[in-house]
């Protein structure tokens, strides 16, 4: 049984249907469990838990709802059922979670999910499975037949990792600091299966950064309309999402309907003080003639700030 633990004091996004995140990495590790097992998902995205009879327990967990995961988790391990916890807040604490759980997954389950499954068959489940990031090639495609029908859009990964290393992110202590790619036929493939006609890429850039970049974000775009998927999707970038015109001009083509920058801040100071090195090198001027050309690609621009960096004041909130 796999769970998807939803926070019930703090629901935030998951209160509107159309913008309830499908749990992609469930899925995942779902594909990548032994044809002999049955995988069932708990999903409280749309119903609250009701315990239901397993051999093993998966849970996965933000930190939001890591609280409501060791719940769930402490109601199996009263019946004696064993209960594995990953995601990014049992990677980031582990020992917390050991406290709660049977063993926890430490970085991306993949290139161990196999090995911890044969251990518990053979009686031998270990506390802690670490994983280094792997290569995405051969990857099978996620198990979406474990989500409910009612999700309005889906998710898709074409891509882990990144090299820039800003200090309130995540990623790169989770995926690593190098960028790591599917192949693009995998991708194509997998989303001519997907049922759903909005997208969304959950790549932290979608384009990365560098020519090899540019190049794979053309043939995954080109792709997509050769193909005529017929989607509309949204994505991750950075502000260099908006450099090349001929791939603003590909995603439009092959259905991008809205991007999510990471812009920050709008002064040099603060993004000095978070590391967005990116931004700092182009200068908070080129802003809006990035938005201009996203918008004469026909997409939308949903910019993302931080307020409360080191040294805001109250006239640079409001100017935010």
């Amino acid at each position: 049984v796999m769970v998807n633990p939803v926070n019930p004091a703090r629901t935030g996004l998951t209160v509107n249907q159309s913008s309830r995140f499908p749990p992609l990495g469930l899925a995942q590790v779902a594909a990548q469990t032994p044809d002999h097992w049955d995988v069932t998902l708990l999903d409280e995205n749309w119903q609250p838990f009701v315990m239901t009879e397993a051999d093993l327990v998966g849970i996965t967990a933000f930190t939001a709802s890591a609280n409501r995961a060791y719940q769930i988790a402490a109601k199996y391990r009263e019946r004696g059922v064993p209960v594995v916890m990953g995601g990014i807040h049992a990677s980031m604490c582990p020992d917390e979670a050991r406290q709660v759980v049977d063993s926890v997954v430490v970085g991306e389950a993949e290139p161990i999910w196999r090995r911890l499954v044969s251990d518990f068959e053979a009686g031998q489940l270990a506390p802690v499975y670490r994983s280094d990031p792997g290569d995405l090639e051969g990857l099978p495609q996620p198990r979406r037949d474990i989500f409910d029908s009612r999700y309005r859009f889906a998710s898709v990964q074409t891509s882990r990792g990144c090299p820039m290393d800003c200090d309130f992110c995540s990623v790169t202590a989770f995926n690593g600091r190098r960028y790591r790619r599917r192949p693009i036929e995998d991708v194509l493939d997998e989303l001519e299966k997907v049922p759903q006609e909005m997208i969304f890429f959950v790549d932290d850039n979608i384009i990365g950064h560098g020519q090899g970049s540019r190049q794979r974000a053309l043939a995954l775009f080109r792709g997509m309309a050769d193909r005529r998927l017929d989607k509309k999707w949204f994505c991750q970038a950075s502000l260099n999402f908006a450099d090349d015109e001929e791939v603003l001009r590909w995603a439009g083509r092959a259905g991008c309907k809205m991007v999510f920058l990471g812009l920050e801040a709008e002064e040099i100071d603060a993004l000095s003080t978070v590391n967005k090195r990116l931004n700092l090198r182009r200068g908070v001027d080129s802003y809006e003639e990035a938005f201009r050309r996203i918008h004469r690609a026909g997409i939308a621009v949903l910019g993302a700030f931080i307020f409360g960096v080191d040294g805001d004041t109250v006239e640079k909130l409001q100017r935010r």
